[in-house]
Formats: C-alpha cells, structure tokens, sequence
C-alpha cells in the first residue's frame, strides 16, 4: 500500500487536495489533527510547545489508523492531510526547537510520496492561520527539509483542478510501478 503525504504552508489546498484524491481514488484519509485539536480546546493560536506535541501524536495516531483502515479494506492508497515535518517547522519557528522524539518519527515514517504544495493560490483567511505573508518563507523551508532528506516528493502548483491531475499523475504512476494499478 502507498503511503502519500500532503505537505507545505498554511492555506495551500493540502486539505483540500487530501479529500480529492481520496475521492478520486476511493480510499480513505488522514486529516489534520491540528484543527479538531485547537478548535475542542479553544486554544485559537494560544498553543504551547507541550500543544504541538500533542497535536503530532494526534496525528501519527490519524495516520496509523487510516492506513489500518485502508489495509484491512485492501485499498492501495492512502492520503495524509499533513505529516510531521510541519509541526517539526512550527515547532522550531515558534519555539526555537522541535522535540527529539518527532525528529526521530520524521525519520522513522515512511511516505511513497509526498506533495509539496505551492503558495500560489491566494491566502484564505482562517482564526487558526498565522502567516499570510510568510508563506514563502515555509514553502523554501520545507522544500529545503525534504531535499536534504532526499525524500521523494513533488511540487504541485496552479490551479484547483490541475492540482489534482498533477497529483493523479504522480500517484497512477506510482501505483503503476508497484503493481497496484493496471497500466
């Protein structure tokens, strides 16, 4: 089973894109955790660094149990909306380190894909978004993380709609090469 993650800024479709292609691909998905977190407690954007570590274990826990979900139903692709290189990000802008232990998961999960998503569709205002105007400056850093972590990964950029055929692209082929989809 393919692992694909959804990565990048705030307000660039990952959440969007993640339920296309789980709809696409009649699969299921991991959703960000993040959200359901700040929102049930009322943090807003009052977290702590305690917050964030919750919120990735939050996550991990998404993510294992959509892709039990995905493997106990046979399916051949799973969607990660997110994955912790972004709390990892976060962590350190806010708080000027990231945990030890999400640095080693970092390490530790395996993605078959992930997809980098540009900053070119316009900034959606949201109470749980903080950098309208950093968002490049987040996109060079994740771009800069996965490089050095020789993973594999692509950037998806344009409009709504190409976003997703990009991103079909990408997963058919691999799929392809797996076996896991007829040519």
């Amino acid at each position: 089973m393919l692992r694909v993650a959804l990565t990048g800024p705030e307000s660039t479709g990952k959440t969007t894109l993640s339920q296309q292609l789980a709809d696409y691909y009649h699969t299921v998905w991991a959703a960000e955790y993040a959200r359901e977190y700040l929102d049930s407690r009322q943090l807003g954007l009052r977290y702590s660094l305690a917050d964030l570590e919750a919120i990735a274990r939050g996550q991990l826990a998404a993510e294992d149990a959509a892709v039990a979900q995905a493997q106990q139903a046979g399916l051949p692709v799973v969607f990660c909306d997110t994955e912790l290189l972004i709390i990892k990000v976060w962590s350190e802008h806010a708080f000027g380190n990231c945990p030890d232990w999400i640095q080693e998961e970092i390490e530790r999960r395996h993605y078959d894909l992930i997809l980098l998503m540009g900053i070119d569709i316009p900034w959606e205002p949201d109470p749980l978004r903080e950098h309208p105007h950093q968002r490049q400056h987040f996109y060079d850093l994740y771009r800069s993380e996965l490089s050095s972590r020789m993973s594999n990964f692509a950037e998806i950029s344009g409009t709504a709609c190409g976003r997703l055929e990009q991103a079909c692209f990408l997963v058919d082929e691999l799929l392809i090469s797996r076996g896991l989809l007829p040519h």
